[in-house]
């Protein structure tokens, strides 16, 4: 009996697809927000780059830059706290 099986096209991760858009949206919140937004983008970075090891998922690659964009968000935001009390 022949059987067909059906390819599905690989497709971004849902983690990996909130990784970028908060280490994005991190840099232009302020010090406490960006910071949270930081800290989501590095955690959402990793499920995503773990689920990226799955055939058939992407979003390694962007999931790595985003744990790299979070935590530079984190130093963003620390700036940011440190200009604002210092002010």
């Amino acid at each position: 009996m022949a059987t067909t099986t059906v390819s599905r096209k690989a497709s971004f991760s849902i983690p990996s697809l909130i990784a970028v858009i908060a280490a994005i949206w991190s840099f232009t919140s302020g010090a406490f927000f960006g910071l949270v937004l930081a800290i989501v983008a590095i955690v959402a970075g990793l499920l995503g780059v773990l689920l990226a090891l799955a055939p058939g998922v992407r979003g390694g690659v962007a999931s790595t830059i985003a744990v790299l964009a979070g935590g530079a968000g984190i130093i963003a935001a620390i700036i940011k706290a440190i200009i604002y009390i210092a002010s």
